[in-house]
């Protein structure tokens, strides 16, 4: 965003409208636009594997619960 405006105020400051004037501006705002797609690219990746083993650690856990219950279920059938 800062590039895009640096360009429109070098535009507005220039009164004219060449290469010369607007490239800078485009190419900070290209630069920080690549910064910023390095950090949020391997971000994305990492959320996704961890929510995925998040998703997996929930599943067995909710197996594991069933079991117990199943477990408990059956002694206090055989006790009575």
């Amino acid at each position: 965003v800062w590039g895009i405006m640096n360009a429109f105020t070098n535009i507005a400051a220039q009164q004219q409208t060449n290469l010369a004037v607007v490239a800078p501006g485009i190419a900070e705002a290209l630069f920080a636009t690549a910064l910023g797609l390095v950090a949020a690219i391997p971000a994305v990746i990492f959320y996704n594997k961890f929510t995925g083993d998040l998703d997996r650690f929930g599943d067995r856990l909710d197996t594991f619960s069933d079991e117990v219950a199943a477990r408990l279920s059956r002694r206090l059938s055989e006790r009575g």
